[in-house]
């Protein structure tokens, strides 16, 4: 009988404790990494934070406080969209947990280089850590962005309508049908690809091309997509959740446009209301490009043009935008990124809790 050396019987525990504290490493280069990029972004645009606040002089701060408060109860929205659709497929979160994940998830999208791609891995990762499985999380993710943006297009839609034919003079009008047909296209796509023999295929050739890669996810493609969408199958997207979730989207942009209004109020100029809507529509529009974190300037020109153009004063109008900014952007990004650290805190106590 042969007895393994000190050596041997030392070593496995060793290469766990290197692979451990590598790991810890990675994940705090990729933190202190992240952390820096976030300081740079904000650096980089003190200037018009400056500016900003040298032009907002005589500000109401009564109405600074509400469209500080729609703003919040517009991410409160949305995490109530995301808790309807989690709640469809078995999973309840406490609304609270989920408008804190919702405000770090978009504190990363707006201040990271590719920010939806890590945000979207941020906000899954939190949602596996509180029970919900991976089809669940991948399908709640990806309806609620179908149903964000349907809803946006809808309300540029009626903002088009509303402002009659003034809108082709800002060169709005071909921008905002080929979104609305795009979107169109997509609910069908979606719709039928969830259900229909082609959308399995697809859905096989897409998880063979991920483990010839990544080599993930371990298993057969096609008992793999099988196993998923009969996981989607006892997700119980009824009329009214599907309804109540398009309520709560309609909520989230209504809320931050009223957020919007407001910063008018408070700068204390009158509301461009025939041009609100459209111009709404499309500085989000512009604001979901990947051109520059978070629709830095590109939403603001958006937003100063449109809305002088239908009879905003000019100056009165910048201030307007900045306030707004300010309030949906900056102040959301420090409260979001307060909010990823709380819950960074918190999660070793909920791991602990869950293991009980």
């Amino acid at each position: 009988m042969s007895f393994p050396s000190s050596d041997q019987s030392v070593a496995p525990p060793v290469a766990n404790r290197r692979r451990r504290w590598l790991g810890q490493a990675l994940r705090w280069g990729i933190g202190i990494g992240a952390a820096l990029l976030v300081f740079n972004a904000l650096f980089s645009r003190r200037d018009e934070l400056a500016g900003a606040l040298t032009t907002l002089e005589h500000l109401r701060y009564e109405w600074v406080f509400f469209a500080v408060v729609a703003e919040l109860a517009s991410i409160g929205a949305y995490a109530a969209l995301t808790r309807q659709l989690l709640r469809a497929g078995g999973v309840d979160i406490s609304l609270a947990e989920l408008s804190g994940i919702t405000l770090a998830a978009n504190a990363i999208q707006n201040s990271l280089p590719a920010g939806p791609a890590w945000s979207t891995v941020y906000a899954y990762r939190q949602f596996r850590r509180r029970g919900a499985d991976p089809v669940l999380v991948g399908w709640t993710l990806a309806i609620t962005v179908l149903i964000a943006i349907a809803t946006l297009g809808a309300i540029a839609l009626v903002g088009l309508i509303v402002s009659e034919d003034q809108a082709a003079s800002l060169d709005l009008v071909r921008v905002i049908v080929v979104v609305a047909i795009a979107i169109l296209l997509l609910v069908v796509a979606a719709r039928r690809g969830l259900v229909s023999l082609p959308g399995r295929r697809a859905a096989v050739l897409i998880v063979s091309a991920c483990q010839r890669v990544v080599h993930r996810p371990r298993g057969d493609a096609a008992e793999l997509v099988d196993r998923a969408f009969d996981r989607l199958r006892a997700v119980h997207l009824t009329k009214r959740t599907l309804a109540g979730a398009v309520l709560w989207s309609l909520a989230n942009w209504w809320l931050d446009l009223t957020a919007l209004a407001m910063s008018f109020a408070a700068v204390g100029t009158a509301v461009p209301w025939r041009g609100l809507l459209l111009a709404y529509g499309a500085g989000q529009l512009a604001a979901n490009l990947p051109v520059t974190l978070g629709g830095l300037g590109v939403v603001e020109g958006s937003l100063t043009v449109a809305l002088v153009f239908y009879g905003g004063a000019q100056e009165a109008t910048v201030a307007a935008v900045l306030l707004y900014r300010i309030v949906s952007f900056w102040m959301m990004l420090v409260i979001g990124w307060a909010a990823a650290l709380l819950i960074r805190i918190r999660t070793p106590h909920l791991e602990e809790a869950k293991a009980r």
